[in-house]
């Protein structure tokens, strides 16, 4: 490490072959990773159809309850008193803790990448199993490691088959294109691990002081099914058992449930290890790049993320790390096909009355359904067990701290979305890449439909970008050795501007889709605003739901109208178009500046003569009444302040006043745990499926507590207010999230406004780590 250093710091000035190299040198340290982040351990490469691996455990004392006990996939309510990553550095790697009540153990993974040699160079993984305080004496664990390959390459077993197992350190070989050859070695661990006594004269062909192993070839389709798989062929050795023994003389569960001894050819073998008691798998030079990687990430996130006051004392620091280690632990790479509707339907438009039976009856047609791709996204996830895949406007608010800790890792992640626009500069708001991916989705919600658009968060990212660019911090003091790669961008702004200019005609391209697709009627309903081009509607819009604007449920006009115009989608495109001018301000396209520069003045404009309403002081979706007249429909909550949310108010508008007043108000949004996402007041609180009409919601909350922080650093009226309400709704949602992490051992998707306990999704370590 010290001599990779050394020549970084030797390499030529020029700014072009600096930014080369550290280019080189990211992709490198992170193209290893827990990349399977939809099971509770697997790693694999940042590359299409490669090495694949995967780790499943269970305890194994009972005929009846080994198949439930299995652990692969996270799953919610199995069993489970927490898990997730105490600390993790996606470019160093961490320790995983996974307390699984259920089988009496608690699993730990710790993972590091051990640099040296080409293709990200090593990296290794120890495995502990300690007994839980209720587990029995002799608590007996099969644990299973399995390693494929996909796709074009091989993987074959090294080691000299042998009937009774293999003793000593299991060693397979592999070969790709991507990887070159390769080596996956699975040690034996110390000599303090014990194994089921041999109890049974099944133990004389079959001991488990020994590793067993079994290759098996599978198609390709269907690597990722390990789980399925591995029952399959553990039913052919457990009918062989009771064939032999018979029922009444059958072998102990953890004799029985095991899989063949069979080496031989094939694209993915299962390793399989039997404990009794604790139990520890590792590779001994693992050892010290594990300690170096954790003392790595502690000093860097003392200097980076610690918490600040009041929450700066001890009791603070282990739920600070897990709460963002568990959000960039959940970075993964997915690759596959997607189902697209490309018919375009004229339903699509939404521009009749009763337009969502129209839309609906267009998607059962289903004329041009397909497949399309394959493709690629490198993505943080909202939640390992639920959402174990890309979304769209969630990944903006994942990547506001990610920015903070590893702003390169940023962009590369931006860059991949960006990589996923068509032609017409859509991107599918809910990536589904490739039958793994479906196999969590309803049937219905799998198809992706190019006229529907999704929050577009990712251009918060590049405003966090511009301001650290133009408010430089110096990374001085910093141990960190790569300190000089995650922060290439920051440290030369002409990587940055370089970057901007190279995604800058996809940026472009995105925005004039939002504009063309989401566009709202002015002109039909004698509206009389600023600007008669500046007003927007999501489509997708059902009587109960716009799904794509992401507050699914939260209550609209009814009946639905053509004619509605929507105060969080205009207050979206006035901040994507602030962001827009702000980078072609960066890049130095003075035309595009003066282009966007004359939206954003409209857009604001707008956003009061369309939407504010002066009787309800507050602003309002916009329908059309039967009178063909254009007027407000007013629900309280988070839709009504999302121009101050996005920062489109001025710290002397004459709105604020209102704004903080329904901010405040315990009868309206203000709770001990955080701001609703629907007044207290509104008939349509806490009704129906009650998913947006009450709970509190952090990605909203954070954008609140963003705005209240700025407007206290802005002179005017209302400046000793907002500080005021900034501190006190920081204060509120940290405790209440922090209580909730120490009782339950999750982080919740959704907090209940009346009690604080956290709600629907569990492990849901996507947006609610912005706490």
């Amino acid at each position: 490490l010290a001599v990779f250093l050394c020549w970084l710091q030797l390499a030529p000035a020029e700014d072009q072959t600096v930014l080369s190299e550290n280019t080189k040198l990211s992709n490198e340290t992170l193209l290893w990773g827990p990349y399977r982040p939809n099971l509770y351990f697997g790693v694999r490469p940042r590359i299409p159809k490669s090495l694949t691996t995967g780790l499943l455990w269970a305890k194994v004392d009972s005929f009846t309850e080994v198949q439930k006990n299995f652990r692969h996939t996270c799953e919610q309510h199995e069993g489970m008193a927490g898990y997730g990553w105490d600390e993790y550095d996606v470019r160093l790697g961490g320790r995983q803790t996974i307390h699984d009540a259920g089988n009496n153990v608690d699993i730990t993974t710790e993972f590091v990448k051990i640099p040296g040699g080409a293709h990200g160079g090593s990296w290794g993984v120890r495995v502990k199993g300690t007994p839980r305080e209720d587990a029995p004496e002799h608590l007996v664990t099969s644990v299973i490691f399995y390693a494929a390959m996909e796709g074009l390459g091989s993987l074959q077993v090294s080691n000299e088959a042998d009937d009774l197992g293999i003793e000593g350190t299991l060693r397979m070989e592999g070969s790709s294109h991507e990887l070159g050859d390769f080596a996956v070695e699975v040690t034996e661990g110390p000599e303090t691990n014990r194994h089921p006594p041999r109890s049974h004269k099944s133990s004389a062909s079959k001991p488990l002081d020994r590793t067993i192993v079994s290759s098996l070839q599978v198609e390709e389709a269907n690597i990722w099914q390990a789980k399925a798989l591995l029952f399959q062929h553990m039913k052919t050795e457990v009918d062989q058992m009771i064939e032999l023994y018979g029922n009444e003389n059958a072998p102990p569960p953890w004799q029985i449930f095991t899989v063949a001894n069979n080496i031989r050819e094939g694209n993915m073998h299962l390793v399989q290890k039997v404990f009794d008691g604790a139990f520890e798998k590792a590779a001994e030079v693992i050892s010290g790049a594990i300690e170096s990687a954790t003392k790595s990430f502690s000093e860097r996130f003392s200097r980076v993320l610690a918490p600040k006051a009041p929450f700066d004392k001890q009791k603070y620091q282990a739920f600070a790390r897990s709460m963002f280690s568990n959000l960039i632990g959940g970075i993964g790479y997915f690759y596959g096909d997607a189902i697209v509707d490309r018919s375009y339907a004229p339903e699509y438009e939404e521009e009749n009355e009763g337009f969502w039976d129209e839309t609906a009856e267009a998607r059962q047609r289903q004329g041009a359904v397909k497949l399309e791709g394959p493709a690629e996204l490198y993505t943080s996830i909202p939640s390992r067990p639920f959402f174990p895949r890309g979304f769209l406007w969630d990944e903006g608010f994942h990547l506001i701290p990610i920015a903070d800790w590893d702003m390169d890792l940023t962009l590369d992640i931006v860059r991949s979305w960006f990589n996923l626009i068509d032609d017409d500069g859509w991107i599918g708001r809910e990536q589904i890449l490739g039958q793994e991916a479906r196999s969590k989705v309803p049937s219905e919600f799998q198809v992706q439909y190019p006229h529907y658009a999704n929050p577009p968060t990712l251009f918060l990212i590049f405003e966090s970008l511009i301001d650290k660019l133009q408010k430089p911090s110096s990374p001085k003091g910093s141990a960190d050795p790569l300190e000089s790669i995650r922060s290439a961008h920051l440290q030369n702004p002409e990587n940055a501007k370089e970057y901007l200019r190279n995604l800058y005609p996809q940026l472009r391209r995105h925005y004039f889709w939002f504009r063309k697709t989401q566009w709202g009627d002015i002109k039909s309903y004698e509206r009389d605003p600023f600007s008669t081009k500046e007003a927007y509607r999501w489509r997708g819009r059902t009587p109960a739901h716009i799904l794509t604007s992401g507050l699914d449920d939260y209550p609209r006009p009814q009946p639905p109208h053509p004619g509605e115009l929507h105060t969080d989608l205009i207050s979206w495109m006035g901040m994507m178009t602030r962001s827009m001018r702000r980078i072609a301000e960066i890049i130095d396209e003075t035309d595009d500046v003066k282009e966007y520069h004359g939206y954003e003045t409209a857009i604001i404009r707008n956003i009061d003569d369309l939407h504010w309403d002066e009787k309800a002081q507050t602003y309002c979706d916009a329908t059309i009444d039967d009178y063909e007249e254009s007027i407000h429909v007013c629900h309280k909550g988070y839709i009504s302040i999302f121009p101050f949310l996005t920062g489109l108010l001025p710290a002397d508008s004459p709105r604020l006043g209102a704004i903080l007043d329904l901010i405040s108000d315990p009868e309206e949004m203000w709770s001990p745990y955080g701001l609703r996402s629907l007044s207290l007041s509104d008939p349509n609180y806490g009704t129906g499926e009650n998913y947006w009409r009450s709970p509190v919601w952090m990605n909203i909350n954070y954008l609140a507590v963003k705005a209240l922080f700025d407007l206290s650093q802005s002179t005017g009226p209302h400046q000793p207010r907002a500080s005021k309400l900034y501190t006190d709704l920081r204060r509120n949602l940290v405790e209440n999230v922090f209580r909730e992490w120490e009782r339950t051992g999750f982080a919740w998707e959704q907090y209940n406004p009346e009690t604080g306990e956290g709600q629907r999704t569990q492990h849901f370590t996507g947006w609610t780590s912005l706490v």
